[in-house]
């Protein structure tokens, strides 16, 4: 079974629709997100719709930080974010706010597990940015593989037999055995709003039957993604940094 895993979609539709139709295009046989499905972007509603009706079909969806800051629970957020999430709160219905706050923080899924942040304490929403946090994750969990977001950065992290965690920065489009030896992280980047330097969405394809996981990139309409931050009068800063990936 071919997985798309699309994590920190930040209500940006026009990133969301390309990774979704790349994904399809690659013969995506189901779907997994990764939360933030909104924050910093202009398109909440069409956002957290488009999750449900994917999750009704089938798709695995938890909970992200701007999930949870959007449906009241308390966040600490920059003051980008924390106006981003004041005005996503009016744009969104009763039902759909209900939506994200039940979603799970974390999924259990056959040898895999899907978590937002780190899963050794993912209500804490703390980044897994090194080794010492990889393992964090590993000492928490017993699933051979593993998908978190919330980094907006990719990158791919490892354990073997003899409990040692190395880190790999992924390279786009190369699949990647994750042998059955090891144990695995795989830090996914994000669909709406990458930090890598490179603005093109991010998302993953990973095939079960054969172990492996390819880290994708597609680009997207981004100046018309940033002219609806700029129209809805967030903060600039949001719009300014989808072109620079940063």
């Amino acid at each position: 079974m071919l997985i798309a895993i699309l994590s920190d979609i930040h209500a940006n539709r026009e990133a969301f629709e390309a990774c979704l139709d790349a994904a399809v295009k690659a013969g995506a046989e189901r779907f997994v997100l990764l939360g933030d499905i909104v924050g910093y972007g202009a398109d909440p509603a069409w956002c957290v719709d488009k999750a449900r009706e994917l999750a009704a079909a089938g798709a695995l969806c938890v909970r992200g930080n701007h999930d949870e800051a959007v449906s009241g629970g308390t966040v600490s957020l920059n003051g980008a974010a924390r106006a981003a999430i004041d005005w996503t709160r009016g744009k969104l219905d009763r039902n759909q706010i209900a939506f994200l706050a039940q979603l799970p923080l974390l999924i259990e899924d056959d040898d895999r597990i899907y978590v937002h942040a780190d899963a050794s304490s993912p209500e804490r929403w703390r980044y897994v940015t090194d080794s010492a946090c990889a393992t964090l994750h590993f000492d928490a969990t017993k699933q051979r593989v593993g998908f978190c977001g919330h980094v907006h950065v990719p990158a791919l992290y490892t354990r073997a037999p003899q409990g040692r965690v190395t880190p790999f920065t992924p390279i786009s489009q190369t699949p990647v055995p994750l042998l059955p030896q090891r144990r695995w992280l795989a830090v996914m980047g994000a669909v709406g709003q990458p930090r890598d330097g490179n603005p093109a969405a991010a998302f993953g394809l990973y095939e079960t039957q054969a172990s492996e996981l390819r880290f994708m990139r597609t680009a997207y309409d981004l100046e018309a993604a940033a002219a609806k931050i700029r129209a809805a009068g967030l903060p600039e800063r949001l719009a300014a940094r989808l072109s620079a990936g940063r």
